[in-house]
């Protein structure tokens, strides 16, 4: 069932494993988006993780309902004229494909960085954890990530910088009719 939505209001999945560049692009993507006139939430996985699963185990079961509650929650926010950015990895192309059969106007960004890459920019300690034998389901380590199969726009973020990636979002958007 598809949520009706006001005519500005969109929705933005960017997907990457962790440590590729999802929240540095989000946040400038948010503020390019703001300055357009437009009012946006962004939905970053962690953040509303503490909420929805404060004793977060990653079980697929678990991982399940997350993903369906963030894209209703994307759905609602959208169907009511705020733009969203989802800043989530959703392992799987079937969280985002969920998200797209709510959202009518909706564009998933894939964002690309090597694995060995996004261990090394690693502020989190995601990819540490994983290898310590302390966590068991880090995406691209432990857990498999399935890329987008025909996203909307792909990103490189080993050869684009987040203030380009933005402006070709934008240009994507624009590109749509959608801003």
């Amino acid at each position: 069932m598809a949520y009706m939505t006001r005519t500005q209001s969109l929705a933005i999945w960017i997907t990457g494993l962790p440590a590729s560049g999802k929240s540095t692009i989000a946040r400038a993507l948010k503020a390019q988006l703001e300055a357009s006139g437009l009012t946006v939430e962004v939905l970053e996985s962690d953040e509303v993780r503490r909420v929805l699963t404060p004793e977060a185990t990653y079980s697929q079961a678990e991982r399940d309902l997350f993903y369906r509650a963030l894209a209703l929650m994307g759905a609602k926010l959208v169907a009511h004229g705020v733009t969203v950015i989802f800043d989530a990895t959703a392992t799987k192309r079937a969280y985002r494909d969920f998200a797209r059969n709510l959202i009518p106007r909706f564009i998933e960004v894939a964002v690309e960085c090597p694995l060995e890459t996004c261990m090394q920019r690693d502020y989190k300690g995601t990819y540490q954890r994983g290898q310590r034998g302390e966590s068991s389901t880090v995406p691209g380590l432990q857990e498999p990530y399935e890329a987008p199969l025909r996203s909307d726009l792909t990103i490189d973020t080993t050869k684009m910088q987040a203030g380009e990636a933005v402006k070709h979002i934008v240009a994507l958007v624009k590109e749509r009719g959608l801003l």
